[in-house]
């Protein structure tokens, strides 16, 4: 499992890449959107007030050639991807670990959420790996647990279970 989403994001391949920024400029994280244009502005030396004129797939290109976006930045695009065109993994995962969702949306739950348990977490990895290549198995794998470490810590030896 890599330690960052900058990692994942430098792992992923070309076409990858232009998919979850495609996804990510469709509807950006206003979070994460003033550090998506300024990497694109560095990638391509351009003034801001033209980068953010660029059409959407332009500014997908360039998102997607910078392979150091920033923390936050590779985050938000690993999300976008996944919720995006992996959204049925999500589900797949979700449902063969026994998580209530809404199409691959963890649903709200009062408190903190409990870690995932061993037979939950393997059940889930199962029917990935029956029905995605190994590597898009991965990347969701290392994503989800980047982003609440402590809920989803048994995924991190998951990648040994593939």
């Amino acid at each position: 499992m890599e330690p960052n989403a900058t990692r994942i994001w430098k792992k992923l391949t070309r076409e990858e890449r232009v998919s979850a920024a495609t996804l990510f400029w469709r509807e950006p994280s206003e979070e994460v959107v003033g550090a998506a244009l300024s990497a694109v502005i560095k990638a391509r030396r351009l003034r801001p007030q033209v980068a953010r004129a660029l059409p959407l797939e332009e500014q997908a290109r360039a998102l997607a050639g910078v392979l150091d976006p920033g923390e936050s930045v590779a985050a938000a695009l690993l999300v976008a991807l996944h919720l995006g065109e992996r959204r049925s993994m999500l589900v797949a995962f979700l449902d063969a670990a026994g998580l209530a969702h809404e199409d691959g949306i963890l649903r709200e739950e009062d408190g903190a959420a409990p870690p995932l348990g061993e037979d939950a977490a393997r059940a889930g990895v199962r029917a990935l790996a029956a029905a995605y290549p190994r590597e898009q198995v991965v990347t969701y794998l290392n994503t989800l647990w980047l982003q609440d470490p402590d809920r989803w810590r048994v995924l991190e030896h998951a990648p040994g279970w593939l």
